[in-house]
């Protein structure tokens, strides 16, 4: 992670600078941007071990940075990585040959946590358990579903909607801030349509695969709950003093960066989607 400079009075710093608005960089983000949908997509359709190693990938990376930020050494690092690791690997498709159920994972993913804090005496970064751990379950739970391809698009590419919104409509119409301590570049129209664009993609998702209207009613507050895992994640390098939570993704950051807003949505949205069928 890059320090932040020396920044003049009231600038903070995910205020975007002139440098991440030229017509080079933002080439750049967007050619980083199809290229990681394309290959969540490509994840997803196949699904199985395909979209399970793909979660457990990116959660790892997340560890690692989540420690980063939680200013851990090389060791604790490691070991927090470690832990996250048995639960990622119970979760994976061969398990279901064992029976093994979500609840166990979801056990593990609380046990890990609590074996990393007694080992390393750190609950932050034992918090990092459970940060990157419970959108891989919730995710590889909605993908297993009977409609899972659907489920599991829903709950991540609206959050993709969200952030699109939310930039255009920022950048478009401006305004008053949401949280100038915080997120500075963030807007009151930024979320306003963050949440509009991806209401109407859910909307799109029941014409044409039938997305219960339960869960497209559901959108807006997801939606808004994606834009508060951006804030989340925001006070965590403000705290950390760093622009971005790591370097990996070519003009984009770390994957911290551009999964926060998964974080929160993902368990929600897998709640929304397996629990009445648990009920009834």
């Amino acid at each position: 992670m890059t320090p932040i400079p020396d920044l003049p009075p009231g600038l903070l710093p995910d205020t975007p600078d002139s440098k991440l608005r030229t017509p080079s960089n933002l080439r750049l983000r967007m050619i980083a941007s199809v290229a990681m949908i394309a290959a969540a997509m490509l994840a997803l359709v196949l699904g199985g071990v395909a979209f399970w190693l793909l979660t457990v990938v990116v959660a790892l990376f997340m560890m690692a940075e989540w420690a980063d930020l939680s200013g851990v050494d090389a060791r604790a690092k490691r070991m927090g990585q470690f832990a996250l690791s048995v639960p990622l690997a119970v979760m994976a498709p061969a398990s279901l040959v064992l029976e093994v159920h979500d609840f166990f994972s979801l056990g593990l993913l609380f046990g890990a946590a609590f074996f990393l804090v007694i080992v390393t005496n750190k609950r932050r970064l034992a918090l990092g358990i459970l940060y990157c751990g419970l959108p891989v379950l919730a995710l590889v739970a909605l993908r297993r579903q009977e409609d899972g391809l659907v489920y599991a698009l829903w709950a991540m590419a609206l959050v993709w909607a969200s952030d699109i919104g939310a930039f255009f409509a920022g950048r478009t119409i401006g305004g008053p801030k949401l949280a100038p301590r915080i997120s500075p570049a963030k807007t009151w129209s930024g979320l306003v349509g963050g949440v509009a664009l991806a209401t109407l993609f859910a909307a799109a998702m029941h014409g044409a695969y039938d997305l219960p209207w339960r869960l497209v009613a559901a959108t807006p507050v997801l939606a808004v709950l994606a834009q508060l895992g951006d804030l989340y994640e925001s006070a965590l390098k403000r705290r950390a003093g760093v622009k971005d939570s790591g370097h990996i993704l070519p003009g984009h950051g770390g994957v911290m960066d551009r999964l926060d807003g998964v974080v929160p949505t993902a368990p929600v949205a897998a709640l929304l989607v397996i629990l009445p069928q648990l009920l009834s």
